[in-house]
């Protein structure tokens, strides 16, 4: 259950455009940072839902104070973390407006119009389901190479526009109807892969995904959050990921040439081990879920859309694989 802490007590009553979500868990600072961002966007009907999932007493009593009084904003407390998958759903599940924009709470606007322009762009393409930012360094305003979750080949044209099959959860906008269709993110997935799984059944269901360079998104790197190689996030990195091939029609047996490479990289790096446990964990996720698997005319689009600008298994291996460990 979500506990009303401070700010308004729902959302207007009425239509609008979006709802912000921003999930907290301290870093009290760049929360505040991000929810000003959010509060500062114009011409766009909007309402901000700033979700904390477990932040120190002290930390929760800053958030309070940045919303309190405002009608368009609202904190909420959760019981537990619900991890980001389960935030993001309870947060999104308050609101109606017609747009969601996921914001993390390391992130800002990089302009006061980017939300009006994100929601303008699902509203000019009624198949497009959801659509990724550009995510750049909040010091620099380069790329943050971290969050570039498409082909490496497109990086060149981060400044563009083109068709995807994920988006990044730093800054991204999904059409209500679309999230509401696909039954919102997989809670089980905690964090890691959730967008991508998302992505996954609204592709299936016929939708788009749209990545908008013109979009921006500022990201400030807090080196905390972002262990790369921290043994509880490569552990649901791999699980994920493995679970997601075998919940989308992949057989075990398909997957084992992905498991190698993940054993490789976590072997290279101290991860032996929990690269090894979440094998038997994704068997364990996949028992207990319904499968999916893609028709062919979603596994045409993520061909077109992912496959095909990755290269061949070789670039792939070079790039995802070898490029990933460890060089003296």
């Amino acid at each position: 259950m979500a506990e009303h802490i401070s700010g308004a007590a729902a959302p207007p009553d009425g239509p609008y455009d979006a709802d912000v979500v921003i999930l907290a868990l301290d870093r009290p600072a760049e929360t505040i940072a991000a929810i000003a961002s959010a509060l500062a966007q114009r011409v766009v009907s909007r309402h901000v839902f700033v979700v904390d999932q477990g932040s120190r007493p002290e930390a929760v009593a800053q958030l309070a104070a940045a919303v309190a009084e405002r009608r368009d904003a609202t904190l909420v407390r959760l019981e537990r973390n619900h991890g980001v998958a389960g935030g993001r759903n309870r947060g999104s599940a308050l609101g109606h407006g017609r747009v969601i924009f996921g914001l993390d709470n390391d992130a800002e606007f990089a302009a006061p119009d980017t939300l009006a322009r994100a929601v303008a762009v699902l509203d000019a393409a009624p198949d497009l389901a959801a659509l990724g930012c550009r995510i750049v360094r909040h010091d620099t305003g380069a790329d943050d190479l971290l969050s570039w979750g498409y082909p490496r080949r497109l990086l060149p044209q981060a400044g563009t526009c083109f068709d995807a099959v994920t988006f990044v959860g730093a800054g991204h906008a999904i059409r209500r109807t679309a999230w509401q269709q696909t039954g919102g993110y997989d809670a089980a997935l905690f964090f890691c892969w959730e967008e991508y799984d998302l992505c996954l059944r609204a592709i299936g269901r016929g939708w788009r995904i749209r990545y908008c360079g013109d979009l921006v998104v500022r990201h400030r790197i807090c080196g905390e959050q972002r262990l790369a190689w921290s043994g509880r996030r490569w552990f649901h990195f791999v699980r994920n990921r493995l679970y997601i091939g075998r919940k989308y029609g992949s057989s075990w047996t398909a997957l084992l040439p992905r498991f190698g490479g993940y054993l490789l990289k976590g072997m290279c790096n101290g991860m032996f081990w929990e690269t090894l446990r979440a094998w038997p964990a994704a068997m364990r996720l996949a028992r207990s879920r319904c499968l999916e698997p893609l028709s062919g005319s979603a596994r045409s689009y993520l061909h077109q859309n992912d496959l095909l600008p990755r290269g061949n298994w070789l670039v792939r291996l070079r790039q995802e694989v070898l490029a990933a460990l460890p060089h003296d």
